[in-house]
């Protein structure tokens, strides 16, 4: 089931750079939810669309005075060994008489899952690119000779034929980490040669519904376009999530968006066992209320629109049904239900409390496969 609510609205927007190296960038009048992952280099002018604290060494300061040290560096230092950039040449330029297009090239950040060479970054800044290099810290280029991609997470997997990477530690979960704590984002923003950029900034908020599958975290760390597939870092130098995107608009500044850890380790086991993410469905349409798709708090349900599978037509599902809990737990938004179904997986069932012709009752489902159509997909977002 694709998992974007009716009222997300993403847009992926490239960096455009020109002859003379000045940048430009698309502004839209209203705030848009931009995915960072590529930026693009061309030529001629391209648009794409597109913790716990650790304990701090003491250090003495002028007067004999000790002071908290600052960890930053240490991490950054620790960390950027684990992360890379990924370039290529897109389908989009390929596809287009521009001449000489050596220069028309998008690029993105991967963080290292396995010394052997298994990395991990955004779907859509691998997607539609061609003779890909991978970029090693120490500056060794490497092919992609793997890739396995999952559209509705925007996570993706690749593999490059190398031995003794550093990989980086990711949290076990992100559901310890606060509001208001530190945290740095590592990337490639703009342009390829600034590889191992870091920004520093804060966990602005939690579980934030913004044109996405699942939950994402919220940080005002600078992301720009480039950025995407990198790590968001905590202060022990964990990945707590993977940078992914942002929200661009003229007077808007400082929001971007990262995949928690947990949804990443989800789709990676996913994609290691099957090549792909066996995402469980309910087999409906189901459309969210007024309050879940302008983000205003409460709990009411979702109704179903449509009956898809032969699963929910045999559970008795009907058009007009209310649905108000899957296996006890309340269910108010497309978002809740697929954080809740990646416990599941197609075949399992699952308890429906609905509200049917006035009464309250109980359906036991067989969950289907996700086929990521749109008549699986219940709400979904109208991309710019």
């Amino acid at each position: 089931m694709r998992v974007k609510s009716k009222a997300a609205v993403g847009l992926l927007l490239g960096t455009v750079i020109g002859v003379s190296g000045c940048l430009s960038a698309s502004a839209e009048s209203g705030p848009k939810a931009s995915q960072t992952g590529i930026s693009t280099m061309s030529i001629a002018a391209v648009k794409v669309q597109s913790t716990d604290k650790a304990t701090l060494p003491k250090s003495k300061a002028a007067g004999g005075v000790t002071m908290q040290g600052d960890v930053v560096p240490q991490i950054i230092k620790k960390v950027s060994p684990s992360v890379v950039g990924i370039i290529g040449r897109t389908t989009n330029a390929e596809s287009k008489d521009q001449g000489d297009n050596r220069y028309n090239l998008a690029h993105g950040t991967g963080v290292i899952l396995k010394s052997d060479g298994w990395i991990v970054t955004n779907t859509h800044v691998v997607q539609g690119l061609t003779n890909a290099l991978v970029v090693t810290s120490d500056g060794k280029s490497y092919n992609i000779s793997e890739s396995f991609e999952d559209e509705v997470s925007d996570i993706a997997l690749i593999k490059i034929n190398a031995k003794n990477l550093q990989p980086a530690k990711f949290a076990a979960s992100s559901q310890n980490v606060l509001v208001g704590e530190k945290v740095i984002a590592l990337g490639t923003p703009i342009s390829f040669s600034l590889r191992n950029s870091a920004t520093q900034g804060i966990v602005s908020g939690l579980n934030r519904a913004v044109n996405a599958a699942y939950r994402l975290i919220q940080t005002d760390a600078a992301i720009n376009p480039g950025n995407s597939g990198g790590p968001l870092l905590n202060m022990k130098g964990e990945v707590i999530g993977i940078n992914s995107m942002k929200f661009e608009a003229v007077g808007v500044e400082n929001m971007g968006f990262s995949i928690p850890a947990e949804t990443v380790q989800y789709v990676v086991r996913q994609l290691f066992k099957y090549g792909e993410v066996n995402r469980p469905a309910l087999g409906v349409s189901l459309e969210e209320s007024w309050s879940a798709i302008v983000g205003l708090p409460g709990d009411e349900p979702m109704t179903i629109t449509k009956v898809n599978s032969s699963e929910a037509k045999k559970a008795g599902l009907h058009e007009g049904d209310v649905l108000y809990r899957v296996n006890g737990k309340k269910i108010s938004s497309i978002v809740d239900l697929n954080e809740l179904l990646k416990s599941f997986i197609p075949g399992q069932t699952v308890t429906l409390w609905l509200e049917s012709d006035g009464d309250i009752v109980t359906r036991k489902l067989v969950l289907s496969k996700d086929t990521g159509s749109s008549e699986d997909a219940g709400s979904e977002a109208d991309d710019s």
